[in-house]
């Protein structure tokens, strides 16, 4: 066939007639064309499941929303409680009891053991009428002189003023200012193996001279007052501000003698090294008259006190404070204090 010839025309059969015409079936619409309003029945099942599954992930999704939300809610009271309820004060029954008062870790102004914290619970257990005598549990290294000096003379005052005993029991570690508060008590038990003692005084820090000189490191410090930049870390050595300060520690060092000899009384057996910061073990300290026996805090309130009940009135810290503490060492705490410009007394 020629492409310029015309396409053949279909003409209608001479011999049909009009009422067949109109009854010839119409063409089915092709696949590509979009089914009718009214869909064959194949597809109704598979959009009613589409549907279906679709609100239900919407449901669960917003379910999952919604919990994890109410989670941080929660999570968000939680954390302002802990922050701002501070349990610190103990309501004890009348009934007779020993009242506990427990000397843990470093005794310092910003720790558990601060003179503040423990002055507090003190007063609590002397005032509490139904306690029968107060217990001093003790695993402490000592700390800072103040601190532990605060707390002493708190203890004589509230023992004079209430008629209450005072007795220290001691676990791993009661040394120097632990001692100094334990000095206080009536009656000191330890456990044999316990060390008890280093009653001295010391004020450690670092030198960093040697090493800026090899690396040309020159410090530039300014005062007003020859003294203002006494033991700089970063300065050479004063013989005459090293002899002040060594004056200082032995003042500080008497005192501390004082205090042992005074609540010691006949009881200590003096030796030429008692005082010279050595520490023994718990059998040794009662050899010495450091310590009055041995026995622990359950014997102490059972045999001695004659109060098996023992209520804690140890102020806590928070959860936030505890992790405010761990979140502060994280970052260096120790490194921080070991690079302070004046050594702390301990």
């Amino acid at each position: 066939m020629n492409p310029n010839d015309e396409p053949p025309r279909i003409l209608p059969d001479a011999t049909a007639r009009p009422e067949d015409m109109l009854k010839a079936p119409t063409p089915e619409p092709s696949r590509a064309e979009a089914p009718a309003p009214g869909a064959p029945a194949g597809y109704e099942p598979l959009l009613v499941q589409f549907a279906q599954d679709y609100l239900r992930d919407r449901r669960a999704e917003r379910r999952w929303r919604t919990f994890f939300r109410l989670l941080w809610l929660g999570l968000v009271l939680f954390l302002f409680w802990a922050l701002f309820y501070q349990p610190h004060h103990v309501t004890a029954p009348n009934t007779p009891h020993t009242a506990l008062v427990e000397v843990r870790g470093e005794i310092s102004a910003d720790t558990e053991a601060s003179a503040e914290l423990m002055l507090s619970a003190l007063r609590n257990a002397f005032e509490d009428q139904g306690a029968q005598a107060v217990v001093l549990r003790i695993n402490s290294p000592g700390g800072s002189p103040v601190q532990a000096g605060i707390v002493y003379d708190e203890i004589r005052r509230l023992k004079a003023k209430h008629g209450k005993k005072v007795y220290a029991v001691v676990e791993e570690i009661c040394a120097s200012g632990a001692y100094y508060i334990a000095a206080a008590a009536d009656d000191i038990f330890v456990d044999k193996a316990s060390i008890v003692g280093s009653i001295g005084v010391l004020m450690d820090g670092f030198g960093f001279t040697g090493l800026m000189d090899k690396l040309g490191i020159e410090r530039r410090l300014l005062t007003a007052g020859e003294n203002k930049g006494m033991l700089d870390p970063y300065l050479r050595e004063n013989p005459r501000q090293k002899a002040y300060a060594q004056a200082m520690l032995d003042q500080i060092h008497r005192q501390f003698i004082a205090v042992v000899r005074e609540g010691r009384g006949e009881r200590l057996k003096e030796t030429p090294e008692m005082f010279s910061g050595l520490f023994w073990n718990g059998e040794e300290a009662v050899k010495l008259g450091l310590a009055d026996g041995l026995g622990n805090l359950d014997f102490v309130a059972r045999e001695v006190v004659k109060a098996e009940e023992v209520i804690d009135y140890t102020p806590r810290d928070n959860v936030a404070e505890r992790l405010a503490k761990r979140f502060g060492a994280a970052l260096g705490e120790g490194a921080v204090k070991a690079l302070r410009q004046v050594p702390a007394i301990h």
